[in-house]
């Protein structure tokens, strides 16, 4: 309990200081290991190119929701964010990840 209620608080620093880009960070590991296994000497160069080309998608789609204005990215990286938690978060606690 002590262990999950941490994660959640860090998890709540991080995007509030690094706004919510600082989504991407925390979901780009999940979604990589399930793409590529546990081997974190694959996980980590993939989970980088991952990031980048989801920040960069997640860029574009944001310059064309509101066409000719340009919109935060902060929102597509929280409209990605936020239920991909409540999935991960209503996975731990059905008893794990699968």
């Amino acid at each position: 309990l002590l262990a999950g209620i941490s994660v959640v608080l860090l998890a709540g620093v991080t995007v509030a200081v690094a706004g919510a880009i600082g989504f991407i960070g925390l979901m780009v590991p999940h979604i990589t290991r399930r793409l590529v296994g546990e081997d974190y000497r694959i996980v980590l160069p993939v989970t980088a190119v991952i990031g980048g080309l989801l920040l960069t998608y997640a860029d574009v789609l944001a310059r064309f929701i509101a066409y000719p204005y340009e919109s935060p990215v902060g929102i597509v990286t929280s409209l990605l964010g936020a239920p991909f938690f409540l999935v991960l978060a209503r996975r731990q606690m059905k008893g794990g990840l699968r």
